[in-house]
């Protein structure tokens, strides 16, 4: 098989809605929900991350074959499905744990994670304030958090949070979708 498998690690909020959003996306061949960004030693908890004490976003590590989508599809995805308006908060999340962050891993990733930014300002009104920094670590969260949509689709926070947010990605994105 000829493919070209990139990763790039965000967090557009909670963990399991921005894994369900990509584990439909076209090219997206992984996604894995964990924790990134902080500061404290060793690998951080579930428990300790809701503290927001240990500087860490939840996030996905999300890994494509770049020959069938490209890196600033993605990003533009993950810009339009969740609030990178909101500071540490995406709805009744709240914390910097929530906050709308791309972890580049290089120059060329970090490029295009500015240009995507400029590109989908214009369709907010207030400004974006989704951090780019570059990756440190990403460490996987535990497994009860992964595939958590696909497991609990009718958990409440499944269908009161997560669904609305696959319903507009299966709308405006439905030519980039499995």
């Amino acid at each position: 098989m000829n493919n070209q498998m990139e990763t790039i690690v965000i967090g557009g909020g909670c963990f399991w809605c921005t894994e369900a959003v990509f584990q439909e996306v076209l090219g997206v061949e992984k996604v894995t929900s964990g924790y990134s960004g902080g500061t404290v030693p060793g690998k951080p908890t579930y428990r300790e991350i809701c503290s927001g004490l240990t500087g860490h976003a939840e996030v996905v590590q999300v890994e494509f074959d770049s020959k069938i989508i490209s890196l600033a599809d993605i990003l533009i995805i993950f810009m339009t499905t969740h609030d990178p308006t909101t500071l540490n908060r995406q709805g009744a999340d709240v914390g910097t744990q929530y906050r709308s962050v791309i972890f580049y891993k290089d120059k060329a990733q970090k490029d295009v994670a500015e240009k995507v930014v400029l590109e989908v300002q214009k369709y907010y009104d207030a400004p974006i304030v989704t951090e780019i920094s570059p990756l440190v670590n990403f460490f996987e969260a535990e497994e009860e958090h992964q595939n958590y949509y696909k497991l609990h689709p009718s958990q409440g926070y499944c269908t009161y949070v997560i669904s609305p947010k696959l319903s507009k990605l299966r709308e405006w994105y439905a030519n980039k979708l499995k």
